[in-house]
């Protein structure tokens, strides 16, 4: 089985086109798995995890939590909120201490881009970008990915739109930049102000009318409205957002008749997606999005700390030995 060749996982900017099917490949198996009765692997046994959530989420750290745990690792998460870290403790004082920890993987999650690059470098454990401004989220992009791939029996050579507030979106960047390396078509819609005329250079079709982009395409993936990070007037209200840029059957109605629906959560019901259709079993992938995150965190977690053990801390499991 291919590893990584790179000790982190900062981005999808630094993976290769195999390091991304490799990922996608063992994720499957971790998918099988976990809908058996004994969702437990060894091979991360005697590794430690450390999860530092510099922001809040729910699903992602719970995603990697019990992805850690089932391939057997010890897993600690950090209430970095309440830590020595909210009290001025720096982030390079926050590395030397988890490095005196000799832990194994560091997962973690900050509201400053750049901020888990730096930790990376401070740390000799592998790292994990579980999420850093407005810069990337990768194991987002792996996880649709393999929905998509589940869905379509592929995830090279389709018509992607993504929808709605992009300018502050880390997903819709790994999205983009995961997409284009397998050769998809990509097109991004939103109003001018959530959408940077900048993705064009990147060879992104981008709209400002919800139909016109919609057209004949295989995956409509909607973006949260992230009101939290605007410091200003992007939208005139939620209401007139939902009318222009909210999924709803008359806009849907323009893509292709097998095309499915996608959220990275949490929703906002009514301002981005019509509930019923978000809930509609014959369009809606968002529940199995949230079932390949947790496989897809198992298979990098699995996959990144090959070089560490390569030194002879441990070896690790084939796909074939997961379920024993």
């Amino acid at each position: 089985m291919t590893h990584y060749s790179m000790k982190h996982l900062l981005g999808i900017q630094s993976m290769s086109v195999d390091d991304i099917h490799s990922t996608l490949d063992l994720a499957e198996s971790y998918a099988q798995l976990n809908r058996g009765r004994d969702k437990r692997a060894s091979v991360l046994n005697g590794t430690t995890q450390v999860n530092m959530f510099f922001e809040r989420s729910t699903r992602t750290q719970a995603s990697f939590e019990l992805a850690g745990k089932r391939l057997g690792a010890d897993v600690m998460s950090l209430n970095v909120l309440a830590s020595s870290v909210g009290k001025g403790e720096t982030l390079i004082d926050t590395a030397m201490t988890l490095n005196a920890m000799q832990p194994d993987i560091l997962v973690v999650r900050h509201p400053q881009s750049g901020a888990v690059d730096l930790l990376a470098q401070k740390v000799e454990c592998s790292v994990v970008n579980a999420g850093d401004g407005r810069h990337e989220h990768p194991t987002q992009a792996l996880l649709d990915a393999l929905t998509i791939r589940r869905s379509k029996g592929r995830v090279e050579g389709l018509t992607i739109a993504i929808c709605g507030d992009i300018l502050h979106s880390r997903v819709a960047r790994s999205n983009l930049l995961l997409l284009s390396k397998l050769q998809n078509r990509v097109r991004m819609i939103g109003p001018s102000t959530l959408v940077p005329p900048i993705f064009a250079e990147f060879g992104v079709e981008i709209f400002d009318d919800m139909k016109e982009g919609l057209q004949n395409v295989d995956i409509v993936m909607m973006l949260r409205l992230q009101e939290e990070r605007m410091s200003g007037s992007f939208v005139p209200s939620l209401r007139e957002y939902f009318h222009l840029y909210g999924l709803d059957e008359e806009k849907l109605a323009v893509a292709r008749p097998d095309a499915i629906i996608m959220h990275p959560g949490p929703m906002n019901r009514g301002v981005e997606i019509d509930g019923l259709l978000a809930d509609d079993i014959n369009r809606s992938v968002i529940q199995e999005q949230v079932e390949m995150g947790v496989a897809v965190r198992m298979a990098v977690l699995h996959l990144l700390p090959r070089l560490r053990h390569q030194e002879g801390a441990m070896p690790l499991a084939t796909p074939d030995q997961l379920g024993q």
